[in-house]
Formats: C-alpha cells, structure tokens, sequence
C-alpha cells in the first residue's frame, strides 16, 4: 500500500460505550442460566473504535459522540485523548449513562446486546456545531449505534461539501434511499442484507452497488462487485482469536488507505490486515495497530 505525504483528516460521528465481555463455555438459551469462566472490561462502541484505529493509522481525526455525565464517560473521552482523537464536539449528557455493550463470548463466536444510553442524545444539531471541519475533511465515517436521524443529517451535511462518507452498517437496519445515493462505501455484514437493503441474495446487492457495497463474514472475508466481476479477498490465520471489532477495524484500515488514494482492491486488503491485527487481542481496540506494526 502507497502512503502519500499529506495526513488524513477523517471525522467520525458515531457511538462510544463500555464493553462488559463474558467469556462462558456455551451460549445461554432461553430460561437457561450459564457460568462464565471470566468477566472483563474493555473500551468499546464503533464510533470510538474506529476513531481510535484511524487516529493510530496516522489520521487527524475528529470524534463526534455522546457520553453520559458519569465516571465512564470521563474514562472514553481521557481514552481518546490519549489516543490522539480530537473530542471537542463530543455531547455530555446529563440525563443518560454512558453507553455499553454486553458481550457473551463462546470460542470467538459472540452474542452482544448494545444498551445505547447517552449515544441515541446525538442529534443533528452536535454534529451542526462542527459544521466548519466537514468542509476540509477527506473522508467521514458513520457506523447505526446512533439515531438514523442524525446518520441522515451527518451523510447531508458532507454531501453539501461534495464529501465521501463511509457507513459501517452495523447495528443493522434499513437505509433510506437518500442514505444509500449519497454514501460513498458501505460495509455490511453477509447476514444482515435483507435488513440493510430488502433483498437476501448477496450477488444482486453487490451487482446493485459496484465499487460500493462490501460484504464481510467472519473468515475475515470481503466481497464486491467491481463493476466486471465479483471481487473477493480473505485473510485469515489460526492465531485469530478474538472477533470482537473486526468490522471497525476492517472500515478503519478502508478509510486510511482510500484518503491516501490507493486502488479498491488495496483499500480491502488494507481493511482485511488491519482487522486480523484486532483479532488477536482481546477487545475492540487493543490489538489496533499502527502504521508501523503493520510494516508501513
């Protein structure tokens, strides 16, 4: 992958959270109670994640989020500071709890419940406040742990700058046409399709969207249509243990080496190397690499 000279400028508009993760030996069925062999915490939510993946790729990044006026909020935000990650347009909620996911783990395959909290108290007018660094940045990214409202407004907004948006489509829903037209990149998971777009067979999706709409699995795998042929790369590994962040981490890896204007296919592979980095780490950013452990 090519570096060019200038440094990235990517806003990131999307969730925080604290990440309460379970390690059990199954997974509990319903009216089921199960033992969990540890309980860990970690820094988490794909807004974050990915703030903090692009900042340590070498960006100058924005974050633009909402915490909860408590203890963890404080701890995202020193996080991200220490990170690198600009937080001055991040909403302090006074009426919600910094948001959190609760994470059932069984052989990396994980169950996960997202309680929103202070997250779904970003609205169009925070992101309104940082109007003025939409107009120079490279690219913006936006993940669904926030209400679409403010997904909308924020994909109108670059569009008023001529800007490329990326959505990581995940938590899944639909996107509204408006969404879809003016968003640059999609990533979305193989299973959650016909929730995104109303249509289950990935091959029409990806026909419906070259160059556009990229498909991951849990093989660490991504699949798209160039425009000629579907397109596929896989970069898998017996050391992949952990598959928590893998999507942030693959959209982070795109971002970085699109701003620096390399090819579709180096973009993935990009995005394929830097979400295998994460794999091998327990949490959604410690095992983040930098430019520099990934031999650029």
């Amino acid at each position: 992958m090519k570096l060019s000279s200038v440094q990235p400028k990517i806003i990131v508009v999307g969730s925080t959270s604290i990440d309460r993760v379970l390690l059990t030996a199954k997974h509990p069925q319903p009216n089921e109670t199960v033992m969990a062999i540890r309980a860990d915490s970690f820094f988490g939510g794909k807004g974050a994640n990915q703030a903090v993946a692009t900042a340590r790729l070498g960006a100058s990044v924005y974050f633009i989020g909402s915490v909860g006026m408590d203890p963890l909020g404080q701890q995202v935000l020193r996080n991200m500071v220490d990170e690198g990650v600009n937080v001055g347009y991040v909403y302090e909620a006074e009426d919600a709890a910094t948001g959190s996911a609760y994470v059932t783990s069984v052989d990396g395959e994980n169950t996960i419940v997202v309680v929103p909290g202070a997250n779904f108290c970003l609205k169009p007018e925070h992101v309104a406040l940082a109007e003025k660094y939409f107009e120079t940045a490279d690219l913006i990214l936006i993940q669904l742990e926030i209400p679409m409202e403010t997904v909308e407004y924020t994909v109108q907004l670059a569009s008023k700058y001529g800007k490329k948006v990326m959505i990581y489509a995940a938590p899944a829903m639909p996107l509204s046409t408006a969404v879809l037209e003016n968003t640059a990149f999609i990533v979305a998971k193989s299973s959650e399709l016909t929730t995104i777009f109303g249509e289950e067979n990935a091959e029409d999706v990806l026909r419906n969207y070259p160059n556009k709409v990229f498909v991951r699995d849990n093989s660490n795998s991504t699949t798209w249509y160039n425009g000629t042929e579907m397109k596929y790369k896989r970069n898998d590994h017996e050391d992949k243990q952990f598959r928590i962040g893998m999507g942030d981490a693959f959209t982070s890896g795109f971002a970085i080496a699109y701003c620096h204007q390399n090819p579709i296919s180096t973009c993935v592979k990009f995005g394929n190397d830097v979400s295998l980095k994460v794999a091998r780490k327990k949490g959604s950013q410690a095992g983040l690499p930098t430019l520099t452990e990934l031999g650029l």
